[in-house]
C-alpha cells in the first residue's frame, strides 16, 4: 500500500467533518478524501440491509481515489455496516463505535453510561454490547435524538428550538444518574456546548471522533502506512471533499467547522458505484 495515499472518510452528510477534523489535528501530514452522502441522508432511519448497500457503495467510490484506508465516520453505518464491509475489502476499514466506547468505560466513575445516537444506532444496541463485553458490570441507557441530524445539517447549531429539543431528549437520561455520555453520532460533537449545558459539568461527554482519530493514527504507525513527512506539503489536492448532493450548502458548512478553508465540493453520482 502506497504509504502517501490518502485517507477516505465517509458519512451520511456533514457530521463526518468532525472525524475529519480530528484527523487534521492528529495527522497533519495526511491527505484525505471525503464523501459524504447528502442525498440518501439521513442514515439512522434507514434499515441495515439499506446501510451494507450505501456503504459499499461509498467505498467502491473512495477506492477510485486510491485511498489507503478507509473510516466509517458514521455510527450507524459502523453500527450496520462494518463487520460486513471489513470482510469484504483488503484495505484498513475502522469504524466510529469501538473507540469512543472504551473511552467511555474508562472515564464512567458510577458505571453508568449514556449513549445519545440515531435511531439505527441505539436500535441496534451496538454501544451496549460493545460497553458490555469491556466491564459487564457497567449499566448503558440509550436514547435516540433524530432531530439533531436535521438541526445540524441546517446550521441550527444555537438556536431556542435546539436548546428546547435538547432538553427533552436528554431529560431522561439526567433522571438515569449517569456520569458518563457518548456522542454517539458524528453529527452531535457540533451540539456539545449544549449537551454540556444541559447534562451539568458533572457529567463526562465522550467525543468519539477524536478517539477515532487517535486509533486512526496508531493503525497507520503500527502499519507502516503513515504519510512520509512534508510530502503532502504543496499539494493544492491534499483535503479533497464530495458530496451526492447540495455541494454548495456543504462548501459553506464545512468550512465554518474545519481548520482550512474548503474551496470546492465535488457531486457525484453515488449510485454508479
Amino acid at each position: 500500500m502506497y504509504k502517501n495515499a490518502p485517507i477516505g472518510v465517509f458519512d451520511s452528510g456533514v457530521g463526518g467533518l468532525t472525524v475529519v477534523r480530528e484527523i487534521i489535528r492528529q495527522m497533519p501530514e495526511e491527505r484525505i478524501v471525503y464523501f459524504g452522502d447528502t442525498a440518501r441522508l439521513p442514515y439512522g432511519s434507514k434499515s441495515r440491509d439499506t446501510i451494507i448497500r450505501y456503504s459499499r457503495q461509498n467505498i467502491r467510490f473512495l477506492l477510485t481515489m486510491d485511498v489507503k484506508a478507509i473510516v466509517i465516520a458514521c455510527n450507524t453505518a459502523s453500527a450496520y455496516a462494518l463487520e460486513t464491509v471489513e470482510k469484504e475489502f483488503e484495505l484498513p476499514v475502522i469504524g466510529v463505535i469501538r473507540a469512543g466506547a472504551v473511552t467511555a468505560v474508562n472515564a464512567t466513575r458510577n458505571g453508568k453510561i449514556g449513549v445519545i445516537g440515531t435511531e439505527g444506532t441505539v436500535g441496534s444496541g451496538i454501544y451496549t454490547e460493545v460497553i458490555k463485553k469491556l466491564n459487564p458490570d457497567v449499566k448503558v441507557t440509550g436514547k435516540a435524538c433524530p432531530l439533531f441530524v436535521p438541526l445540524v445539517e441546517e446550521g441550527l447549531l444555537h438556536d431556542s428550538v435546539t436548546d428546547e429539543i435538547a432538553s427533552r431528549y436528554l431529560s431522561e437520561l439526567k433522571g438515569r444518574f449517569i456520569d458518563t455520555l457518548v456522542l454517539g453520532c458524528t453529527h452531535y460533537p457540533l451540539l456539545r456546548s449544549t449537551v454540556g449545558r444541559i447534562m451539568g459539568s458533572d457529567v463526562t461527554l465522550v467525543n468519539p471522533a477524536y478517539e477515532t482519530a487517535l486509533e486512526l493514527k496508531a493503525l497507520l504507525e503500527e502499519r507502516g502506512m503513515s504519510c512520509e513527512p512534508g510530502s503532502a506539503e504543496d499539494d493544492p489536492d491534499k483535503y479533497r471533499f464530495y458530496v451526492s448532493d447540495l455541494a454548495d450548502k456543504f462548501t459553506a458548512f464545512a468550512t465554518s467547522i474545519l481548520p482550512k478553508q474548503v474551496k470546492e465540493t465535488r457531486k457525484i453520482n453515488i449510485e454508479k458505484y
